[in-house]
């Protein structure tokens, strides 16, 4: 069944639901979802409708004439998609695989609606795998501390995207900090998933910190990319109960297991237009 998706957010007002769905009615749409949020801090309302294609009485083109006035007089941002549409996806990663290896099997199940356009990595263990599911690979030259090398990388990385059409860049335990530049001129979402229950334990080997610390949780986080580093909005996180009788390496396992749900999860949410960005927040419809 294809289906309509439309996002959208505007300040908060009496009537704010009724006159979108009534524009949607006007034209016959059959909602088979419809989600609303009010944030009143922020007196801001969040709105995810989806109806049938079938027997709706607009196409994309005209839809954009009809409604466009109507959001302009609400002061609405809103993007319209069609589940018909998959996106296109481009995958980062360093030496370790396992998330990558998660998002391969379910971009070929059909689990997640996009394509995987390609994938690139500063090492080559991970190239064997790309290339079994014959998807392309690129290598790239960065290494730490090398900012000519990360020039490059990054530089090869835009190009890609461009050329294939990707409209999500995924951080599958890529161990690079990307810089401001690559992310004022890649133009899309970029997801990273970290390795921790964020704002806890940021940097490097956040297991071994909390370890250190006794903690009785671990946990994965997933979150666009912004120039703050583990700053940016949270699409997902969740945690494992961890023991004193669990190592370093016991927990290093368990988050792994929580890193590729998360990360799974939150490009899901992303690909099913489920997300609205609210300055450093989000709102995730389920």
């Amino acid at each position: 069944m294809d289906t309509a998706i439309l996002l959208c957010s505007c300040p908060d007002a009496k009537g704010v639901v009724a006159r979108v769905t009534g524009f949607l009615h006007t034209y016959g749409a059959n909602l088979v979802h419809a989600d609303h949020h009010a944030d009143l801090q922020s007196r801001t309302s969040f709105l995810r409708l989806e109806w049938e294609v079938e027997g709706f009485g607009l196409d994309a083109a005209s839809f954009h004439a009809a409604f466009a006035p109507i959001a302009s007089a609400m002061g609405m941002e809103w993007t319209l998609r069609f589940s018909s549409q998959p996106s296109k996806v481009g995958i980062l990663v360093s030496r370790q695989d396992h998330c990558l290896v998660d998002l391969l099997h379910r971009f070929s199940i059909g689990e997640l609606p996009a394509t995987c356009a390609f994938v690139a990595g500063n090492h080559e263990e991970p190239g064997a795998i790309v290339r079994h599911w014959e998807i392309p690979w690129i290598s790239l030259p960065a290494r730490t501390g090398d900012e000519g090398s990360k020039a490059a990388s990054e530089e090869m990385v835009l190009e890609a995207v461009r050329r294939e059409g990707v409209e999500l860049l995924v951080l599958a335990r890529y161990m690079q900090v990307v810089t401001g530049r690559f992310l004022s001129q890649v133009g899309i979402p970029v997801v990273n998933i970290h390795h921790s229950f964020l704002p806890a334990f940021k940097g490097g080997k956040p297991y071994h910190q909390a370890w250190e610390r006794g903690v009785k949780i671990v946990g994965a986080t997933a979150h666009y990319v912004t120039e703050d580093l583990d700053e940016g909005p949270i699409v997902s996180q969740d945690v494992v109960r961890v023991s004193h009788r669990d190592t370093v390496d016991d927990l290093v396992r368990k988050g792994r297991d929580l890193e590729k749900m998360v990360l799974s999860r939150a490009v899901r949410a992303h690909l099913s237009h489920r997300v609205i960005r609210l300055r450093n927040r989000t709102v995730v419809f389920d």
